[in-house]
């Protein structure tokens, strides 16, 4: 900082009057005034400069640093000189241009007590400007260096500094006199304005910050010498390893860069580097911590990087003169010791590095041996066909040989062939051949050493090059040859220059340029990379560089593929068995970690794929905690499906590695995640991998009938208490669901655990397993086959497995005796508790016994199975009418028995089981007046695959003749559930006839059962002869006079027409429906019960309801529908006042679009119209469209009128 920012007044002495000064002031210092302690030396500074060092500690004070000539001067004024008088104006000003400012403000302080105030100091004192300054070095030691002669030692710097710490504590400071005397003035004088007591406050507010500026820099200092000195031996052991940042270098950096950023436009990114950094503020350079003046911005770093010339300063020598006595008592006792543990330290690193250097000579020295040894074996096989063969002997090397090659012999620098067989004196042949010869021999050693390379040589030839026979100097031709443009001092030409010898230099070249070759491969092709990565990363000596390898491999591909997932996943497996269990922890199982929570699924999802393709690799302690978590946290909170279920894959391998028994109850928990999640592609992974891995791993604890299977029983069992008014289904369907995928490892389970396991043997004929004996799997994974091992093998078994269930029983197999006694009693009892009207809940459990059944065999399905299920049904025709035991026919038992246990098998014998067990149930629950709630989800189980309705219908022809009336309504009730789904010839040929021999009979309830079986083939069938006879025995219920009173006839066909009639053939609709209702609201206007006038008004309304959402033809609108309305809205009215008003703002809606139809038609072409008139408006409109000649314009008109 120039003196001219801080002193405002431009007042200063001539250098003549300066010199002047200074000869005065010393020839008049006396011994006395040094024994008082007033001697002007730089060691002995008069007492006003004090002030200085407590003001500003981060500037150079003149006290330690040495003093100006011109404030030696002053002082020498100070000291009282009699012979040259200088006015107190100019020694204020010299004290405030040479930054003195405490030894002013004293002067200042003491000129106004005695009432000679100065202008120059009050007008210095009043501005707070003129303290607003930035650190650094005082003016006066700007403008004349460090000092005046240069800087000082820096063992003088430390005597000076510990005297000046022992003057500070000898006496108080100036300031803290100073303050008190201002204060206590201020306090006297009640008249002094307030800004100069302000201007005190501020003074001492600088003064506050300084010395956090101090405490700063001594910290900084000390941070940035605190470097394990084990640590500064390695780096310069080691110079290839680069000393890691400093905390204090990383916050200059990150300043310098945010304001490069900030400069260049670069907003939204500075913001990211400030919000990454916020523990640091970028608005201020002082938060660095650094008491320096800020550096250059990093444009000027860069352009001058290469350039860093020296300073050009003019420096002086200087001798210093010391007193011995103005030295701490101390300092000839301390300086000897510090000095002695520097030396020490010193000396234990120069014996390191001789140790290092000892350890590297015998290592060369042995491969030197070595190398003549082979060189000499070489030559002796060296073919009778080389020509031209230099030779050397271990007698005599040549002295090329002795120079180590470049990076530790591991390169061959072409730089250094070039200028070897370039001159061209006598020795030149000779040198290029012994350069060559050594390139050659090394080689050769190499593949000699590498017997199965496909570069062995067996006869390796020097290379020699022909000499010029000229005369020019060495100096001239390699200024000639400079001519020829080679980049050798770029990192590329380096690279290029230096060519590798061996493996380890290969590896070290790769790992310094793949990081500068990846960013410029294309993005497609970057795949192609991936052995060359991998390659390098395993075989490069350098953790760090192996590091950058492995994050280069994951970060390859921006959004990888899945063939490009799979050749990153191929080369980490082949890295994990190259390099073991240790690297691959240390060294992959980071780079997945990291990679946890990209902003990319493809990115995560190769984590989840690598952490299950790794697990094979890993320590045992690592797979069943870091990875297992790893994957727990990716299963829970990552967002996308295909992520999750990799996961799931990653977890189900994990489990198949796991031998900690204390992990299963993590793994149930895993599964039970897994089968909640809302992706059904998650839990299609969960079922066909995690599952079958996670039973394999219970099977082997033991615990896979003892806590697998029992918890998701004990779940369900709890799930059905507490859904008595609500069932979950969804749960319920997902404990189900593994239930049933855990059947396989059951079975397998019971064939491995049986008493005949130890007999199977492979040899001799074993019959091949059927192709139906299995339900097919979901997955290879539940393959039996697959879990026993192979199917030679479950072949063996099988026929053991049948022949001991039907010949010699159970006795000692307690696995299959779980399944008998505890298992599926179990699951019966949940059965006949879940809710029958639940067509989902019968569907699982049907599908969980069916697969059941299959898996276990015939042989098990008719001797344990179904003997349960019949002796808790108890079919009997004496107990039909005994309320008691008939309970469970009207439960979800009945249809999960006939669909689950009954289908399995499709044999005859089994067919005629099914249709007995449908019969009985039928009559059974007809007769004893029991809810038909069980059989109707029977047929619907079985009416769903078409291969059961000629079955089904066996089944209602026996009800249909019948010879009780009650069995022949249930049949005509059952006939409406099988429709949907039938073949229409099925129709014709046997529901039809059926439902026509139900009609025919005396009881009227018979006849009323089949009208909902006569609206569903109008609803589903388009056989005009077939509708025409639905048609015609419809018509004949509601016209013949016998059914004029039957009410309950009635309420049938209006809650018929109201659910067919939106779905059913348009022209029944309008020529049957729609007349017939307004003839059933027309009669019901009549009736006098207001109990059936109620019933059919509220089924009115619903069948209206239904049919006013399809079209409607303008005129059954005015003559039929709204005059239904009309007529059920007087119904209304009297009997539902809140139906009433609905039905009145349906007939307004319908007569408002009959008068908009009215007036479009009276709106339109004339010729249209006519064309119109008298006959059907769609078939008219459709046979003229072809007949029409208007333009595109006109016709769009004509659609645009009839809307």
């Amino acid at each position: 900082m120039a003196a001219g920012n801080v002193n405002p007044f431009n007042v200063s002495d001539s250098e003549e009057e300066a010199e002047h000064r200074q000869d005065g002031a010393d020839s008049e210092r006396s011994p006395s005034d040094e024994a008082q302690g007033h001697s002007l030396g730089p060691f002995s500074p008069p007492a006003y400069s004090e002030p200085a060092v407590l003001l500003s500690s981060n500037r150079t004070s003149p006290s330690v640093d040495g003093i100006p000539a011109s404030a030696a001067a002053v002082a020498g004024i100070g000291v009282g000189s009699a012979e040259t008088r200088v006015s107190l104006d100019a020694i204020a000003a010299q004290l405030l241009r040479d930054q003195y400012i405490l030894t002013a403000l004293e002067l200042h302080t003491e000129l106004l007590e005695a009432g000679r105030e100065l202008p120059r100091l009050r007008d210095y004192f009043s501005n707070p400007g003129n303290f607003e300054r930035q650190s650094g070095t005082p003016p006066a030691c700007k403008e004349q260096g460090v000092g005046p002669g240069g800087p000082l030692t820096a063992q003088v710097q430390d005597r000076k500094r510990r005297k000046r710490d022992a003057q500070t504590r000898d006496r108080a400071g100036s300031i803290s006199t100073l303050d008190s005397l201002d204060f206590a003035r201020y306090s006297d004088d009640g008249n002094r304005e307030l800004d100069e007591r302000v201007a005190v406050l501020e003074f001492e507010l600088r003064k506050a910050k300084e010395t956090i500026q101090a405490l700063r820099a001594n910290l900084t200092q000390a941070a940035e010498c605190e470097i394990p000195s084990q640590e500064r031996k390695n780096y310069k052991s080691s110079p290839e390893i680069q000393e890691p940042i400093r905390p204090l270098e990383k916050r200059a950096l990150n300043f310098l860069v945010n304001e490069y950023l900030l400069k260049n436009e670069y907003k939204l990114t500075s913001i990211t580097f400030s919000d990454e950094n916020d523990d640091q503020d970028f608005e201020l350079w002082d938060d660095v911590g650094l008491n320096i003046p800020k550096p250059p911005d990093l444009l000027h770093v860069y352009r001058n990087c290469g350039n860093s010339l020296p300073l050009n300063m003019n420096t002086v020598d200087v001798a210093v003169s010391v007193d011995p006595s103005d030295l701490p008592g101390d300092y000839f006792t301390q300086e000897p010791v510090l000095q002695t543990k520097q030396q020490q330290e010193v000396v234990q690193e120069l014996e390191y590095q001789i140790s290092l250097l000892n350890t590297e000579k015998h290592s060369l020295a042995e491969q030197i041996k070595k190398l003549q040894s082979d060189i000499q074996a070489l030559q002796r096989n060296v073919s009778s066909e080389t020509t031209t063969v230099v030779k050397s002997t271990p007698s005599k090397q040549d002295p090329l040989c002795d120079k180590p090659p470049l990076d530790n012999g591991q390169y061959l620098d072409i730089r250094g062939v070039t200028e070897t067989d370039s001159p061209l004196d006598v020795n030149a042949t000779k040198t290029s051949t012994t350069t060559t010869t050594t390139t050659d021999c090394t080689e050769s050693i190499t593949t000699a050493t590498q017997p199965h390379s496909k570069l062995k040589s067996q006869s390796k030839t020097a290379v020699l090059f022909d000499q010029p026979n000229r005369n020019l100097s060495p100096v001239f031709h390699q200024a000639l040859l400079s001519f020829c443009r080679m980049s050798a001092d770029s990192r590329l030409g380096s690279e290029v220059s230096r060519i590798a010898d061996s493996e380890q230099s290969v590896m070290l070249m790769l790992g310094r340029c793949l990081p500068h070759i990846v960013p410029n491969v294309l993005l497609a092709k970057r795949e192609e990379l991936i052995p060359l990565i991998l390659c390098t990363a395993c075989l490069h000596p350098e953790p760090k560089e192996r590091d950058q390898l492995l994050h280069i491999l994951f970060n390859l591909i921006k959004r990888p593929d899945d063939e490009q997932r799979q050749m990153i996943l191929t080369g980490c497996v082949a890295f994990a068995r190259h390099v073991g269990p240790t690297r691959v922890e240390a060294e992959l199982l980071p780079q997945c970690w990291e990679q946890i929570n990209h902003k990319y699924p493809e990115r995560r999802l190769l984590v989840a794929e690598a952490c299950g393709a790794l697990a094979p690799y890993l320590p045992k302690e690592i797979r069943s905690s870091l990875v297992l978590s790893m994957l727990q946290q990716m299963l829970a909170e990552d967002k996308a499906d295909m992520v999750r279920e990799a996961v799931v894959k990653s977890l189900a391998i994990i489990m198949a590695y796991i031998d900690d028994p204390d992990k299963y109850s993590q793994g149930f928990e895993l599964m039970l995640l897994s089968l909640g999640d809302p992706s059904e592609r998650v839990v299609s992974a969960t079922h066909q991998v995690f599952i079958p891995a996670f039973a394999a791993w219970c099977t082997e604890l033991g615990n896979l009938q003892s806590q697998l299977m029992p918890s998701l029983l004990t779940r369900i069992e709890k799930l059905l208490k507490q859904g008595e008014y609500g069932l979950d289904e969804h749960k319920l369907h997902m404990y189900l669901s593994a239930l049933q995928s855990l059947i396989p490892a059951l079975f397998a389970v019971l064939l491995q655990n049986a008493p005949f396991t130890s007999r199977a043997n492979l040899q001799g004929d074993v019959p091949p397993i059927e192709v139906t004996r299995f339900p097919r799997p979901a997955s290879p994974l539940q393959d039996v086959a697959t879990i026993v091992g192979s199917r030679e093998q479950l072949a063996v078994l099988l026929q053991l497995y049948d022949h001991q269930l039907q010949h010699e029983g159970t006795t000692g197999w307690d696995s299959l005796l779980w399944v008998v006694n505890q298992f599926l009693p179990q699951i019966i009892e949940i059965v006949g508790r879940i809710n029958v009207t639940s067509s989902t809940c019968v569907h699982e459990f049907s599908r969980f016994f069916w697969r059941l059944c299959r898996t276990f065999g015939k042989i098990f399905t008719n001797t344990k199975v179904k003997p349960q299920f019949q002796e808790i049904l108890r079919l009997s025709e004496e107990n039909v009418d005994a309320t008691a035991g008939n309970g469970i026919l009207t439960k979800a038992t009945v249809p999960i028995y006939a669909t689950g246990v009954l289908t399995c098998y499709n044999q005859e014998e089994d067919r005629k089981l099914l249709v007995g067990f449908l019969e009985d149930v039928m009559t059974t629950l007809s007769l004893s007046h029991a809810p038909l709630d069980s059989l109707k989800a029977s047929f619907v189980e079985l009416g769903a695959n078409p291969a059961y309705h000629e079955l089904l219908l066996t089944v209602l022809w026996y009800g249909v003749v019948h010879t009780s009336a009650l069995v022949r309504c249930t049949a005509a009730r059952m006939f409406e559930l099988i429709l949907r789904g039938m073949s229409e010839a099925l129709i014709d040929k046997r529901v039809a006839p059926a439902l026509i021999t139900l009609c025919s009979g005396p009881e009227f309830s018979v006849r009323i059962s089949t009208i909902p079986a006569f609206g569903t083939i109008m609803e589903t069938v388009t056989q005009k002869e077939l509708l025409e006879r639905v048609k015609m025995q419809l018509a004949s219920f509601l016209e013949d006079p016998q059914y004029q009173d039957q009410h309950s006839l009635h309420m049938e066909i209006i809650k018929t027409f109201g659910r067919v009639g939106p779905n059913a053939e348009p022209r029944f609709r309008d020529e049957f429906v729609l007349p017939h209702l307004h003839k059933l609201a027309l009669c019901n206007n009549q009736q006098t019960v207001e109990s059936k006038r109620i019933d059919i008004a509220t089924q009115l309304f619903e069948a209206y309801s239904a049919l006013s959402c399809c079209f409607i033809s303008e005129e059954l609108m005015v003559n039929h529908f709204l005059p239904g309305l009309r007529c059920l809205r007087t119904d209304m009215e009297q009997l539902s006042p809140e139906h009433e008003v609905i039905l009145s703002s349906m007939i307004k809606e319908c007569e408002i679009k009959v008068e908009n139809k009215g007036i479009g038609e009276a709106q339109g072409s004339i010729s249209i119209a006519a064309s119109l008139v008298g006959e059907d408006a769609k078939t008219k409109f459709l046979s003229k469209m072809g007949q029409l000649t208007t333009s595109g314009a006109m016709l769009a008109n004509v659609f645009q009128r009839k809307k």
